[in-house]
């Protein structure tokens, strides 16, 4: 994933330091179909997922990163689940730790193509013959697919998710 000017910005000030980031993951989909991107660094299928600007709205970005990594135009429905993802480290040793605004959004338009080369591949996946999805990726799009009611989080204490 292109790292945004605003991060490289600050990693002048404050180098290798743990960053504090906003981000979405967004699940597409179209039918009984879910969009799917092939990473470019690593050769993984995931969703698309991407970093918030400064200022920008979370289901704003969602659209976006869409666009940018898919060629696809869509709109957010539902915000399913915000979660504090584990902090992880860069292979340039940055390391950072991600708020992560989880939805799932509806196809409106366009086929999927890999658009900004960050990804080698742009596909739709029918959900009973999914690839295998890094991390938490999985978890997420089904997630976002079976939701039915409010949005979930998960407390630190419990570790059980709850619906807010």
């Amino acid at each position: 994933m292109a790292t945004p000017d605003f991060i490289l910005e600050l990693r002048k000030s404050i180098g290798h330091a743990p960053l504090w980031l906003i981000g979405v993951t967004a699940v597409v989909v179209r039918g009984d179909e879910a969009l799917l991107v092939r990473r470019a660094d690593n050769g993984n299928w995931s969703n698309v997922a991407g970093v918030v600007d400064p200022g920008e709205e979370p289901a704003d970005a969602a659209a976006r990163e869409i666009l940018e990594e898919s060629g696809i135009v869509a709109e957010v429905d539902t915000l399913v689940g915000v979660f504090a993802r584990e902090p992880l480290q860069y292979a340039n040793g940055d390391h950072a730790q991600y708020l992560d605004v989880l939805f799932r959004c509806r196809w409106v338009s366009g086929e999927p193509h890999p658009a900004d080369g960050e990804n080698t591949a742009a596909a739709w996946w029918p959900l009973d013959a999914l690839p295998p999805l890094p991390g938490t990726h999985d978890e997420r799009l089904q997630l976002a697919v079976t939701q039915s009611g409010p949005a979930h989080f998960r407390r630190r204490d419990t570790q059980a998710d709850t619906q807010a």
